[in-house]
């Protein structure tokens, strides 16, 4: 029995019965070693339907799209009509932010890796038409600059907005048709779509949110975010083997299935090179290459990507050394435990790599001073304050924004010491006990960032 064989059989018997222990109504999982390809699905893609989730079942990606966005970009790079340090104005001389300077020196390479420095949330709706991603772009003139550009790493939707409005530029067509006419078609992907219109034709699962803490999941009021956020990860489907075809091509250093060329391999292997160092932020990454995330794991190196859209959640990893690539796509519940279970599971015994352990708070850790990091901070996504009761123990609540708002309410929390200036959960979120690091300094002592991925920037003491 070879060693897929022998997890395709695991799956099949493990998966059904994490599903049910995590709550999550249903996920697919695909494994890509050397050439060959497992998949298997469980569960309902909607409880409301009760449909069944199979193998080639759509979910979202999420933002694993930005590995696709940066690979669009980097084959006009191999074409010479891009180069990473240009300037986004030499492509786009109408791409204002409210800081100028700043807007007029972003580059593309910028862009890619999160080091841009503006605000990144922005979820404006533009519209269904394929002008949405230009309309977007098109509001960013009053986003303020949190540091910057290429200062430090800070996680950026909107950036990929502008990437991608790159690439509709220089294409002349829609960030979907090039979807589908430079990354699909030549890697022969047959259940991938780049919008709901598409989606439709196959079976696709919705997101499902619950309504309290501790309640079932229950199927989302809508399908996807906004359409204007594309490039980002709020439109793209598929079926875990199209998007382990998509890792394979990037295994063999930007060779298609068929042996058509579809990056070359210098770009290939440059999207993983590290480009910035991220702050400790748990299972995001230790760095960040150009649209991928970098892991350094007991046993070798991986690079991947997470998604999140509107009740789904889905993971990439990638283990360029040992021909290895394995994704997890699910509908709601607590992904985070299931996803430590099933990928740590298929990359230990496919290459010895073991995940890292998530952060978890330490039940006898130290009460600490947090003059340092109490204060309002403040993004497009939420409103967040950090206090310190007379017990000496330390909150954080936020009150969400915008398009968020619609989705969860007020939460308030509490943090302990973790390592350094970096405080963690005391209890779980959707399985995960977020770190958050509090970072740089408003020249008083003062954090002048809370840090969760996405840098924060303090707005009051």
């Amino acid at each position: 029995m070879s060693k897929l064989t022998e997890l395709d059989a695991w799956l099949a018997s493990r998966l059904p019965a994490l599903l049910a222990e995590h709550r999550v109504p249903g996920a697919s999982v695909a494994v890509y070693a050397g050439g060959e390809v497992v998949d298997r699905a469980a569960g309902v893609l909607n409880k409301g339907t009760g449909v069944e989730a199979d193998v080639d079942s759509l979910f979202q990606i999420g933002s694993i799209t930005k590995v696709w966005t940066t690979t669009l970009a980097m084959q006009l790079v191999d074409e010479g009509v891009l180069h990473l340090d240009d300037p986004v104005r030499e492509h786009l001389p109408e791409f204002k932010l409210a800081d100028e300077d700043a807007a007029a020196r972003i580059t593309v390479r910028q862009l890619m890796c999160h080091t841009s420095g503006f605000e990144g949330d922005i979820f404006t709706d533009t519209g269904r038409g394929d002008d949405c991603v230009e309309k977007l772009v098109a509001t960013l003139g009053d986003v303020p600059q949190l540091f910057a550009p290429g200062e430090m790493f800070s996680y950026n939707n909107a950036a990929f907005c502008v990437l991608g409005r790159v690439i509709e530029v220089l294409r002349g067509k829609s960030f979907g048709d090039c979807l589908n006419d430079h990354l699909f078609t030549p890697l022969g992907l047959t259940h991938a779509a780049a919008s709901p219109y598409e989606a439709i034709r196959f079976r696709a699962a919705i997101g499902h949110l619950s309504p309290k803490p501790d309640a079932d999941p229950e199927p989302a009021g809508i399908w996807a975010l906004t359409p204007s956020n594309a490039p980002a990860g709020s439109m793209l489907a598929m079926r875990p083997r199209d998007l382990v075809a998509f890792a394979a091509m990037h295994l063999k250093d930007g060779e298609g299935p068929d042996g058509t060329r579809v990056l070359s391999a210098e770009s290939a292997r440059a999207m993983r090179e590290r480009v910035v160092e991220l702050p400790d932020l748990g299972l995001m990454g230790d760095a960040w290459g150009l649209g991928w995330s970098l892991f350094d794991w007991p046993g070798g190196a991986v690079v991947g990507h997470d998604g999140g859209t509107i009740g789904q959640s889905s993971f990439l990893r990638v283990a360029p050394e040992h021909d290895v690539a394995v994704a997890l796509l699910t509908n709601g519940g607590n992904p985070i435990p299931l996803y430590t279970e099933v990928v740590g599971h298929l990359l230990k015994e496919l290459t010895g790599i073991e995940l890292a352990q998530p952060p978890v708070p330490d039940p006898a850790a130290p009460r600490v001073d947090a003059s340092r990091y109490v204060g309002d901070y403040a993004s497009s996504v939420a409103d967040i304050k950090v206090s310190q009761d007379a017990d000496g123990r330390i909150w954080v609540e936020r009150v969400p924004k915008g398009i968020f708002a619609e989705l969860a309410g007020p939460e308030k929390t509490e943090l302990v010491a973790l390592n350094g200036d970096t405080l963690i959960l005391a209890e779980p979120m959707q399985g995960m006990y977020l770190p958050h690091a509090f970072v740089g300094d408003d020249g008083t002592g003062r954090a002048l960032y809370l840090h969760t991925g996405r840098a924060d920037r303090r707005v009051s003491a």
